[in-house]
């Protein structure tokens, strides 16, 4: 049995028109008209393959495909729909309606499950307009507070609980999703890997863990005509310096390592002053814990690891997370899925962020990667091929027919 990967492609099109950009991208922020616009089609959709849709208090939405034994614990499969600013066409909504073509397979095939499945579109996963990302799956397994989450503002200071409530999709805290037997998310791999190594399918084990640095040197304005090289407190050169010494540290840490510096504050940022202080972030990601203390080491070493040439140099921790380990079961059933199908694949952890990895927390949880081409998205460049799309949810499927019966 295979999915209808002509459906699937048409859908995904369709989707596509909620919010597309001149370059054939998307751009669908959450709780805005065009993430209203997918939600009712994404509804529409469900309830014409008769399933029960309900919605919670943060509007994330649920369909129910029913099964026999339905007082038991569903099987949940999703991802999320709203999309970054100028993001692409596959992100997030390739797990939905990946989730919709295995119920749409199963209802032509007349299969009713043991157990119920369940498809979820979980509410601004992309923190694009509201942040943090994955809001509403943090506040499901109580890492964030609502009450803080619903008064967070957007660039116009509009707070999430009034823009949830102008699309209409504030629903019953009593239909939250509680407990499951399993949660599946696919994905885009939003990475060169599976690409580079000719694979059609990611069996993902877990979510690396990471850490983000706030690092603050200051020195001292001055002319940039008259004040002598040897008598300055140049804060973007020792910045220089600073950012030349930790490639040179991170680079010889290990292989797998990422790292980034994605945000730079220079002042005064004229060009005739000598600047007085530079703030960046330092973030840096890796499986493996002991690698991440490693990498604290490095950053708290290195006020005295140059000179500083009379500026200070300052460094504080912002946040941190540590790595996420999927459900070896969940994992192995993936696994036990993709096989039969021989589609190649491998077992890879994600260095992105994910839903999975907060519903983890509290559901046996797995993910699915497919390629993307180039390794790009969150860009209207970004790209999968429609028949890895196809191949991804060919193991999704198999998987939930796995899983609920």
């Amino acid at each position: 049995m295979l999915i209808n990967g002509e459906r699937l492609k048409e859908q995904l099109d369709n989707f596509a028109d909620f919010g597309r950009t001149g370059n054939n991208g998307v751009t669908r922020l959450a709780l805005t008209e065009e993430d209203k616009q997918a939600r009712d089609h994404f509804q529409k959709y469900c309830e014409e393959l008769g399933m029960v849709v309900k919605i919670d208090d943060l509007g994330n939405i649920y369909a129910i495909l029913e099964g026999v034994e339905n007082e038991k614990p569903p099987v949940v499969i999703g991802s999320h729909l709203d999309s970054v600013k100028k993001g692409g066409r596959f992100d997030g909504v390739l797990g939905v309606l990946a989730g919709l073509e295995v119920v749409h397979t199963m209802v032509d095939y007349g299969i009713k499950p043991q157990i119920p499945v369940m498809v979820v579109n979980f509410t601004n996963e992309e923190g694009a307009r509201f942040e943090p990302s994955m809001m509403a799956s943090g506040i499901l397994s109580g890492k964030f507070d609502k009450s803080k989450m619903m008064n967070k503002t957007d660039s116009r200071g509009v707070t999430f609980a009034k823009a949830l409530n102008s699309i209409g999709y504030v629903g019953e805290e009593k239909n939250r999703l509680k407990e499951a037997k399993a949660f599946i998310e696919m994905h885009v791999e939003q990475g060169p890997v599976l690409e580079e190594e000719s694979l059609s399918i990611g069996v993902v084990e877990g979510v690396m863990g990471m850490v983000c640095y706030d690092i603050e040197v200051t020195g001292e304005s001055n002319h940039a005509g008259t004040t002598p090289m040897h008598s300055r407190k140049d804060a973007l050169f020792v910045t220089n310096n600073l950012i030349t010494k930790i490639r040179e540290k991170l680079n010889n840490l290990d292989s797998s390592l990422v790292y980034t510096i994605g945000r730079m504050n220079v002042q005064p940022n004229i060009h005739t002053v000598i600047p007085n202080n530079v703030s960046f972030t330092l973030e840096a990601r890796h499986q493996d814990t002991r690698i991440i203390q490693q990498v604290e080491g490095i950053i708290k070493e290195l006020p005295g690891s140059i000179n500083n040439e009379g500026c200070k140099v300052e460094t504080t921790k912002l946040w941190d997370r540590n790595t996420v380990w999927f459900d070896e079961k969940v994992v192995e059933s993936l696994e036990k899925s993709t096989a039969p199908l021989n589609y190649p694949y491998k077992r890879m952890v994600s260095g992105a962020g994910h839903d999975a990895q907060f519903v983890a927390s509290y559901i046996p949880t797995g993910m699915i990667f497919v390629p993307s081409v180039n390794g790009k998205s969150h860009s209207e460049d970004e790209l999968t091929t429609w028949e890895d799309c196809e191949k991804g949810a060919n193991v999704m499927l198999e998987t939930v027919l796995l899983l609920s019966h």
